[in-house]
């Protein structure tokens, strides 16, 4: 875990609400001048504490009208197994999101696309039969209320 004083909490808040903010305003809004705070920045990506700066797309706006959680058991959850289920979600555009979980089911995948008819396509003939998959669970979210990114700080 990363050794973080407040200037550091600030500035990681600051770029998790608004990552297209200039080092100036950054540097102004945490009450640093530009040159330390892009130093600060810089070794915090260095760090591997900032991983990267994406744009928040609207999935409906460029035709992904659903999304949908999906449950995965698998048949064995042996290393090698785990990994190869991995590997194959990782190789599927429409799989925007894989957590192994504790307990009964082995994953929790968040899926995006166009609509019904095409995640039924994707998952009769990619999701079900990916490698090991014993049964698969699905839910359809009929809203999203809060889709905050990050961590709170």
């Amino acid at each position: 875990m990363a050794n973080l004083d407040d200037i550091d909490r600030r500035l990681l808040s600051e770029l998790q609400d608004e990552g297209r903010i200039t080092n100036v305003e950054l540097a102004h809004r945490v009450g640093l001048t530009a040159p330390p705070c892009l130093r600060r920045v810089r070794a915090l990506e260095e760090e591997g504490v900032i991983r990267g700066y994406h744009a928040d797309l609207d999935p409906s706006q460029l035709g992904f009208s659903i999304t949908v959680f999906a449950m995965v058991s698998l048949k064995s959850q042996a290393e090698d197994s785990l990994r190869e289920f991995e590997q194959a979600m990782k190789d599927l555009p429409e799989v925007r999101e894989v957590h192994m979980l504790n307990g009964e089911i082995d994953f929790i995948i968040k899926i995006v696309s166009r609509d019904l008819q095409a995640f039924q396509e994707f998952l009769t003939s990619k999701l079900t039969p990916a490698p090991n998959v014993a049964s698969v669970k699905t839910s359809l979210t009929i809203r999203t209320s809060k889709n905050d990114p990050g961590v709170p700080l």
